[in-house]
């Protein structure tokens, strides 16, 4: 098997499920559109972010660690994720959370999964937007050697080539789920933006040979940027799993027209996808990736450029963070 040399710890659920979305595909008069449940991974409310932790935590067990070191934005899901794991595997987690959105409410601050990080006990440390976070979490891993204890740094969103592993298997498994299915699927969508899930997934699925393209929609920084960004991790994974050269520049695709005003910052777009999926098939989505990818896809439809063909959509999860954003949804 293509990922069987790799130490991995069960923390998902999996398989997630495949579905149909029949009300929203009518809704919008386009393709059949179905979602990949990866909200429903099972770890602290699920999320995407679980597939990958079940590498870099089998890797952390692996050298000894005793404490995970971390970073992410202040509602981050993945710190959320990671936090949980930690506790599920006896381990400290020491985390850096990044002040990214400016003038943050106190919903924002406190609620969402900043709550959830505190019940797990995660240890909160807080710095400005732009911090150097490699030479901070270097400086806190030292903190932790000198206090006797071995830590594992786990970059943001587990967006590393063992990370991605996660996604590498995701792909297999949704392919499985396609076949078994019988289904006809021209366009697989979802948010992109540490670079990890879209990464492992097209690695996935070129590793697979499997032609069905992948659309990233961008949540945070350019196109070309963002691009860059998942292709280097993509051939980074490729390399390690033993298949490199089976990503093509190419193949890496961001759309970054729906980020709006910045990183965490609420679109009317984003607003309008949520409550859709919501009120016409029962589904939450989060504000800041998964709503954002919805956004676009959605856009995309209506516009014709995802008309041909029918889409899955990857749930990344996160609804855990609509909490934080109470004062500013319009519902």
């Amino acid at each position: 098997m293509l990922l069987s040399d790799f130490p991995r710890v069960p923390l998902a659920h999996l398989p997630t499920p495949l579905e149909h979305l029949p009300r929203l595909s009518e809704h919008l008069g386009g393709p059949d559109i179905y979602v990949k449940r990866d909200d429903c991974t099972g770890l602290a409310t699920g999320g995407n972010k679980t597939r990958k932790l079940e590498f870099s935590m089998a890797e952390a067990l692996q050298q000894g660690a005793d404490t995970i070191v971390t970073v992410g934005a202040v509602q981050s899901n993945h710190v959320r994720q990671t936090a949980a794991a930690a506790c599920k595997l006896g381990l400290k987690c020491e985390v850096l959370l990044e002040h990214r959105v400016a003038h943050p409410s106190e919903p924002y601050a406190k609620s969402g999964n900043v709550l959830l990080d505190r019940i797990f006990g995660a240890n909160l440390r807080e710095y400005p937007s732009g911090t150097d976070f490699e030479l901070a979490m270097s400086d806190v891993a030292d903190e932790v050697r000198s206090a006797g204890r071995k830590p594992y740094i786990i970059p943001g969103g587990a967006s590393n080539k063992v990370g991605a592993l996660g996604y590498v298997n995701c792909a297999l498994e949704l392919l499985e789920q396609i076949q078994d299915q019988r289904l006809d699927i021209a366009h697989i969508v979802t948010a992109t933006g540490s670079a990890g899930t879209q990464g492992g997934l097209i690695v996935g699925l070129k590793a697979m040979q499997s032609n069905i393209p992948l659309l990233g929609i961008g949540v945070n920084i350019p196109q070309q940027a963002q691009e860059e960004k998942v292709y280097a991790l993509a051939c980074e994974t490729a390399e390690y799993i033993g298949k490199p050269g089976c990503v093509a520049r190419e193949d890496v695709v961001a759309n970054c027209d729906y980020v709006g005003e910045g990183y965490g910052v609420p679109t009317d777009s984003m607003n309008e996808a949520v409550l859709m999926l919501a009120r016409y098939e029962g589904l939450l989505f989060d504000p800041v990736y998964s709503g954002k990818g919805l956004a676009g896809m959605i856009d995309l439809i209506r516009n014709g450029s995802l008309s041909s063909g029918n889409i899955v959509f990857l749930h990344t999860g996160g609804s855990a963070a609509l909490f934080a954003y109470v004062d500013q949804l319009q519902t």
